[in-house]
């Protein structure tokens, strides 16, 4: 067998965040503030910032992504002018939107993860997350199927570093030629195939046709059997 190992992004190739979860957080944030509330990435990232309390990085352990999130959810009320019980409404929204179902499985990512983890292939996951990356996957049933969990909190660096690459083939003891890799992103689709992985990225849409664009994670199945 020429491929040894897989490797998956999490987010938006495995899973995809439950909207129900943002339309609660936004209906319970405008109902406290009394003025509509969304979360556009820059402010994300200025309260992101304020909750580090000027550490770098911002979590390495789960606890310390706990305590983040929360210090996270009382900077956000503050800035949006909420007066009221802001210790215990802040409490509220990390308990409800915390590793607490905010995430779903796309319709094949049993299937195909199942398929590889029977074929004996070596399973990853690299995203450019928090500490609580193989904690969320737990949560969806399917931790099981993994044996590395390659997180850039923890590494020190995000895709495309190849210092990401570099740290899940390590863990998986194989090398970048026995690897597939699929991102949906496509700068990191591409920085996995820069560092030797056959990498595909996964668009949903259909709206990308090039070579290494699959529309179905069960595509790398009909990948690997021809």
């Amino acid at each position: 067998m020429k491929y040894k190992a897989i490797f998956f992004d999490r987010d938006g190739t495995l899973t995809y965040y439950d909207p129900r979860k943002e339309a609660w957080r936004d209906q319970m944030i405008t109902e406290w503030s009394g003025k509509p509330f969304t979360l556009p990435y820059e402010k994300m990232m200025r309260l992101f910032l304020l909750a580090s309390e000027g550490k770098t990085p911002w979590y390495k352990t789960l606890e310390d992504e706990r305590e983040f999130f929360r210090r996270f959810y009382r900077h956000l009320l503050v800035e949006e002018g909420v007066q009221e019980d802001i210790k215990n409404r802040a409490q509220r929204l990390f308990d409800e939107l915390w590793c607490n179902g905010d995430r779903a499985l796309y319709p094949e990512t049993i299937e195909v993860l199942t398929y590889f983890y029977r074929h004996g292939f070596k399973m990853g996951v690299i995203s450019d997350t928090s500490p609580s990356l193989e904690y969320t996957l737990q949560q969806l049933g399917i931790a099981k199927y993994f044996t590395s969990f390659t997180a850039s909190s923890l590494v020190g660096a995000g895709k495309p570093s190849p210092i990401i690459f570099q740290a899940a083939l390590d863990a998986q003891g194989v090398s970048a030629a026995e690897s597939l890799y699929v991102d949906d992103t496509p700068y990191e689709a591409d920085g996995a195939r820069e560092q030797g992985f056959t990498s595909f990225l996964i668009d949903r849409s259909g709206g990308n046709q090039e070579q290494w664009s699959i529309q179905n994670l069960k595509q790398l199945i009909d990948f690997v059997e021809h």
